[in-house]
């Protein structure tokens, strides 16, 4: 694995130095530093799980097959296409949210001299996707339809996040909005599409499969984006800072969060009165009497119970599946995620 991700980080200073040297753009040495900054600090700082789950889905496609260089280079830049998008995201929601630090070091456009700069940054990691396409894959029988499948996938991440931003309006804070229909729509737009089902979507379309035979799977994989995101809203609040790398705020923000969410469904009309009182408030009191009635309803128990469900649910629906080779992708996703502490 260590190898797989160094090798994967070469190929991302490869494409670096390819959009350092576009042709289509006359670079001053001013102008080549920034965007050689830009990229170093926002692209490549992740886990790197989205990227490199396309080398393994596509390894896993290939049955066994030893990949050669060539498909190892342009499964790993299509890895990259998608670290490119997350960062895109990322550079941009950080501007929303008003948030100050990312991946353990201050947000982008909170480095000094970058300021509002960071918009356009945004703009620029998103025009560099179908560069890279268009370099190393515009020969390819599916190169139309791996720029159909990262722009539909933008838009809906876009869509979800448009949701996700109306929802929690400031001024216009409204639990009775709450329900899981709205927390599955909000995740499965702004988290599954791009998380779960565009890495192996990349990988299929590298196979030579026709992504419109493979909608079970685009399916399955929404479902685990959506198990995912659960699984991390139980962490914000019930999982340990030390290991999850950060302080849990969704209480405070008034975040449409699975919590919440199933708090509502379960709570009598005392209860949802202390909700409705203290929920998105920031002082600690505040915070500290939701997790007390989170506890009084034993959403860990709650959680623990979904998990459950969700996983065997899961399991069947890859079972049902015709391929063993496509089984084989979505099972490892799985076994990436199930129980996890962080």
């Amino acid at each position: 694995m260590a190898d797989l991700k160094s090798t994967f980080l070469n190929v991302y200073s490869v494409l670096k130095s390819e959009l350092l040297h576009d042709p289509a753009f006359e670079f001053s040495d001013e102008a080549r530093q920034w965007v050689d900054r830009m990229l170093d600090y926002n692209v490549p700082g992740g886990k790197l799980n989205r990227g490199l789950s396309v080398i393994d889905s596509f390894r896993l496609l290939k049955e066994g097959q030893t990949l050669n260089d060539d498909e190892i280079f342009l499964a790993s830049a299509l890895g990259w296409c998608i670290e490119w998008l997350q960062a895109y995201f990322l550079v941009l929601d950080d501007i929303m949210d008003n948030s100050y630090t990312r991946r353990g070091q201050p947000c982008w456009f909170r480095v000094p001299k970058v300021g509002i700069i960071a918009a356009n940054d945004g703009v620029l990691l998103r025009n560099h996707i179908p560069r890279i396409i268009r370099k190393h894959f515009r020969g390819k029988p599916y190169y139309v339809d791996l720029l159909d499948l990262f722009n539909e996938v933008e838009f809906q991440t876009a869509s979800g996040q448009m949701i996700d931003l109306i929802t929690t309006l400031e001024g216009e804070k409204d639990l009775s909005k709450y329900t899981l229909t709205l927390h599955r729509r909000i995740v499965q737009y702004k988290t599954a599409y791009y998380s779960f089902y565009l890495p192996v979507a990349c990988a299929l379309l590298m196979a030579g499969e026709n992504l419109d035979n493979h909608v079970d799977v685009k399916n399955i994989l929404v479902d685990m984006g959506t198990y995912f995101q659960v699984q991390d809203d139980y962490l914000d609040c019930f999982g340990d800072p030390q290991t999850i790398g950060k302080i849990g705020t969704d209480i405070e923000d008034f975040k449409c969060s699975w919590l919440v969410v199933k708090a509502l469904e379960l709570s009598n009309e005392q209860q949802k009165k202390v909700l409705y009182e203290h929920y998105g408030k920031p002082n600690p009191e505040n915070v500290a009497k939701v997790k007390a009635l989170y506890n009084e309803l034993n959403l860990q128990g709650e959680f623990e119970e979904y998990e459950k469900v969700s996983y065997e649910k899961l399991v069947t629906s890859i079972e049902a599946h015709p391929s063993k080779a496509v089984q084989a992708v979505l099972k490892s996703f799985l076994a990436k995620i199930y129980k996890r502490q962080k």
